[in-house]
């Protein structure tokens, strides 16, 4: 039979920019290795699928290569087609059960607002190779439960990061996150999120990466609801509010194409 598919540009209200999700809404759950090969023909930094469960929706998340723990835009993406094809009404709260627990999304006027846990990075020590990939000092270096996390000492020092991507993917982590404090006036922070060992060398906006800046910055600016911006070649951006032991994430999302998969 044939399967409909989404194309999603999230964290943004523009279409071409933002990071693109591919949604895929079954009734029952699919074959993983069908799943796999459906996210690499897709070929984007995440295609999701999910089918109905208890009251709401099992949701998983693929790369072109892996499947991922958490992923913060292709679950945007998902409640944004939700919402959008009237499955759920917008006074509805979409529930998806994961791999990393049960999230949730609300419709806030043009905005949707997802629920998802903290992962605060602890410092620690990285390994040389970290810094050689890389080419620069830090602030601060820690690893969170999926990823190192890198602070330096300017926004113009993310935006200009040339990573070796070779070096990167031998990590034994899903990725690498590097911020900064924003010098535009607009934005709280910057940051840039970096895969290559999941399959995704620069990810162009990361809602997962952004549950670990908000309790990092939170705590260190003093400021519990912090306007985000990542600095990738497509360009993003969230507002991310630390509320106990979890993260609200806060963007917009726009469909920019229907797929029929024969």
């Amino acid at each position: 039979m044939p399967q409909t598919l989404y194309q999603v540009d999230a964290f943004t209200d523009k279409p071409f920019s933002g990071n693109p999700a591919a949604v895929c809404i079954l009734d029952i759950p699919a074959d993983e290795v069908w799943m796999q090969q459906v996210a690499l023909e897709m070929n984007l930094s995440e295609t999701a699928f999910l089918y109905p469960e208890k009251d709401g929706y099992n949701l998983r998340w693929f790369t072109p290569t892996v499947e991922v723990d958490l992923c913060g835009h292709a679950t945007l993406a998902t409640a944004h087609i939700l919402f959008e094809q009237k499955i759920l009404l917008e006074e509805q709260t979409a529930v998806f059960y994961t791999k990393s627990g049960k999230l949730t999304a609300q419709k806030l006027q043009n905005q949707i607002e997802l629920d998802f846990p903290s992962t605060a990075p602890v410092e620690q020590t990285a390994p040389k190779q970290l810094f050689e990939a890389l080419g620069i000092n830090a602030l601060f270096v820690g690893k969170s439960r999926f990823d190192y996390f890198i602070e330096v000492d300017s926004a113009e020092k993310v935006r200009k990061l040339k990573p070796n991507f070779s070096l990167l993917k031998d990590l034994q982590v899903r990725g690498v996150i590097v911020t900064a404090q924003s010098d535009i006036e607009q934005y709280d922070i910057i940051s840039r999120f970096f895969a290559p060992g999941a399959g995704v060398d620069e990810d162009p906006v990361t809602g997962s990466a952004h549950c670990t800046l908000s309790p990092y910055w939170s705590s260190k600016l003093q400021k519990n609801e912090i306007k985000a911006y990542q600095a990738s070649k497509r360009g993003g951006e969230l507002t991310i509010i630390s509320k106990n032991n979890r993260v609200l994430l806060r963007g917009d999302a726009i469909t920019v194409l229907k797929i029929e998969l024969l």
